[in-house]
């Protein structure tokens, strides 16, 4: 047998099978060449905002001048975006803990119990994946109001811990599907309590899937706006509401300097979800 040339293998095209015709080969290339032309158009107005992030002039306008990291100075020294930050990464931790643990034992319940009505309840508990966020937004401002809570971090917590809780349930059921339900019984019939078979068995068994819908769970509450310009007041401004702010008043490049920064927090997260799935898999 006659070895592979050099060329062949680093070659980008794969080896095709021998009952390939012309056509097939060229419908294969075109396919793949299609995704990546979408996934081309998808991407780069997302990464055409990085540069003018290094910008030196005070327009987002191409071409670019000069080069400088004076607007990544001014996102680190005004007080503003100080305080936005330090919001967003107080509610949004806070309300990942609450929905995932929230989440989490709702779907183990789900899991184990069969009763009537059990559909209606999940549709529930995941309606705020679906219901229009704007109508999340009025509604518990509405309902707030009577009780306090807005312009709160309390209120702008649990509505986020709501809006998360959809992602960690779905995540966790999916996890559950495949769980040996035999493992639970094991433990309790050697003596183990339920708090602790869950802990000790239950849990690290779907410790991917949990850790999945936090991440994502996170992700929502991070990037979260609309909810935010309804119930959060001056104190309670988070990134993306200054972001938005910043948009509607005054255009400068110290926004597309944070964007920047949100791209490279939000391919973190989504590089740690993937590593998380390939070693469940």
């Amino acid at each position: 047998m006659s070895k592979p040339s050099a060329f062949a293998a680093f070659s980008l095209l794969p080896a095709f099978p021998a009952y390939y015709t012309a056509f097939d080969k060229l419908g294969w290339l075109g396919l793949r060449l299609g995704a990546l032309l979408v996934l081309a158009f998808l991407l780069l107005p997302i990464v055409a905002i990085v540069p003018l992030s290094f910008s030196s002039s005070s327009f987002l306008a191409y071409p670019i001048e000069g080069w400088s990291l004076q607007w990544y100075r001014e996102m680190w020294h005004a007080p503003e975006w100080a305080r936005a930050t330090r919001n967003s990464f107080t509610v949004a931790p806070a309300a990942t803990l609450i929905a995932t643990v929230l989440g989490t034992l709702a779907a183990v319940g789900l899991s184990r119990q069969r009763f009537i009505g059990k559909g209606m309840l999940t549709g529930l508990l995941i309606s705020p994946m679906v219901v229009p966020i704007v109508v999340v937004g009025v509604s518990t401002y509405l309902y707030f109001a009577r009780l306090g809570l807005n312009d709160s971090y309390l209120g702008l917590i649990l509505v986020h811990a709501a809006l998360g809780a959809p992602f960690v349930v779905t995540t966790v059921l999916a996890t559950l599907q495949n769980f040996n339900a035999n493992l639970v019984k094991a433990s309790l019939s050697l003596g183990a309590s339920p708090l602790t078979t869950f802990f000790r068995v239950t849990l690290p068994v779907i410790a991917p899937g949990v850790i999945s819908g936090a991440l994502f769970a996170f992700a929502s509450s991070f990037d979260e706006v609309v909810v935010t310009l309804f119930l959060a007041g001056p104190e309670q401004v988070t990134l993306p509401r200054q972001m938005f702010t910043g948009i509607r008043e005054n255009i400068t490049p110290t926004i597309a300097a944070v964007a920047t920064l949100l791209i490279l927090f939000t391919t973190l997260l989504m590089m740690t979800l993937e590593w998380l799935r390939g070693r469940r898999k």
